[in-house]
């Protein structure tokens, strides 16, 4: 069924963060009507993350004849990966934290605002009390937490730290494991699958078991997974473990409940869990816009698109990228968002030109931490067959080894390069 604009017009703004160099200045009551009138071709893209920011760029580099508008709130980009060793003390977020000025000197207009509703029958995204007119629009809301499915984390979800977007909650739970006594319990929850970055959680756990071993040896780290076993790089994270013996994971344990005033969690299959740290990792589905403009397909978590252009089964001109899809085989890593905003940026530049989008399958590469000086790593290639986006091949590291964390450095390096600059 397709969408509407009555499906779409609704009005959730929230204050903006305006007024960065070559950024759209003012303030929301300021942005009435079309406050950025289009004179030719333009792609609005909602979101500066992996995705957006990257896609915003090559529709530049593609065709610099289109007026390219990327919504962001935040006026810095904070990178998810390597934000696991900023809890070990081995990073720190600043190291983390870069700006858009590489993707203005591209000539890409950033509007430092939160996009509040999609019009696809108008073409319009609505801003403050304005909207921005576009010719094609580009979504890389990222996720969103699905905190009802936890008991009790609607009104504790200020206190109880997820730390899945990198940012103030992972300076703060770092310093929540600094803090801890020796002999205290950290406790980490694992969502069901599909969540960003399905290694994360178990780097994360590397990290902290590192940290502890190293400062607090008496302490312990307890793992509730919501899945059946390690979801990604299970042999090599198994490995790595043995090294930790301060590591007690529990698979099939779903979290249900949390209760911050005995300082306790309650799984699925009944069992009671004390902490005196908690990381939890509340259940994920894509970002608020795409939910609320009804681009997420049956499941009501996640958004089905085309495997050549990104473009949304739900919404004609609308192609949505990143950690919000489903239906590829691919992770929903930084590497694949990556290279979706690559992909779906030629694909627009030739739709927009009346040219056919091409062929071009993603690839991903995923680096995980696993102590202070090693890492492991997935190599993930893939092809177009049939329309459809088809793996060919998966390489694993043999073992853990300071080689692949160099070149995790040098990855990290060259991608944040790509997407930034």
């Amino acid at each position: 069924m397709g969408v509407t604009r009555r499906t779409f017009i609704r009005t959730f703004t929230t204050g903006l963060a305006l007024g960065a160099t070559g950024a759209l200045t003012g303030c929301a009551a300021s942005m009435r009507g079309d406050f950025m009138p289009k004179a030719g071709k333009r792609v609005v893209v909602i979101g500066g993350g992996w995705g957006g920011a990257t896609a915003a760029k090559y529709v530049r580099l593609g065709d610099p004849s289109i007026d390219v508008v990327m919504l962001e709130p935040n006026k810095q980009f904070i990178s998810c990966p390597f934000s696991n060793l900023v809890l070990s003390g081995l990073r720190s977020l600043d190291s983390l934290t870069m700006g858009y000025d590489g993707l203005r000197k591209q000539g890409v207009k950033i509007v430092h605002a939160e996009a509040g509703a999609i019009e696809p029958d108008t073409k319009r995204v609505r801003v403050g009390e304005g909207y921005l007119q576009y010719d094609r629009l580009i979504v890389s809301p990222g996720i969103e937490f699905q905190w009802e499915q936890v008991e009790g984390l609607p009104a504790a979800k200020d206190r109880v730290l997820h730390a899945w977007k990198a940012g103030p909650q992972t300076v703060e739970l770092a310093k929540q494991i600094q803090s801890m006594a020796d002999g205290g319990v950290f406790v980490l929850t694992v969502p069901p699958i599909a969540y960003r970055c399905p290694p994360g959680p178990y780097e994360r756990i590397c990290q902290v078991a590192w940290y502890l071993k190293q400062n607090k040896p008496k302490s312990k780290v307890i793992v509730l997974d919501a899945n059946q076993n390690i979801v990604s790089k299970t042999a090599l994270f198994r490995a790595a473990w043995q090294a930790y013996p301060n590591i007690e994971y529990r698979p099939s344990s779903k979290i249900v409940k949390v209760d911050v005033g005995t300082r306790e969690v309650a799984t699925e299959i009944g069992d009671k869990v004390k902490y005196d740290v908690l990381n939890l990792i509340p259940p994920q589905r894509a970002g608020s816009i795409a939910v609320q403009s009804d681009l997420v397909g049956v499941d009501k978590r996640w958004c089905e698109v085309d495997h050549v252009t990104y473009e949304s089964a739900k919404a004609k001109d609308v192609h949505v990228i990143g950690d919000s899809t489903i239906g590829l085989p691919v992770p929903k890593s930084g590497n694949i968002a990556n290279a979706m905003g690559k992909i779906s940026a030629s694909a627009v530049v030739a739709l927009l030109n009346g040219r056919p989008a091409p062929q071009m399958p993603p690839g991903n590469t995923c680096y995980s931490w696993v102590s202070d000086r090693e890492a492991i790593a997935v190599v993930n290639s893939y092809r177009i067959a049939s329309g459809k986006v088809v793996q060919i091949e998966q390489k694993l590291t043999p073992a853990q080894a300071v080689s692949v964390a160099q070149n995790a450095v040098g990855w990290a390096q060259s991608i944040w390069a790509d997407v930034l600059s």
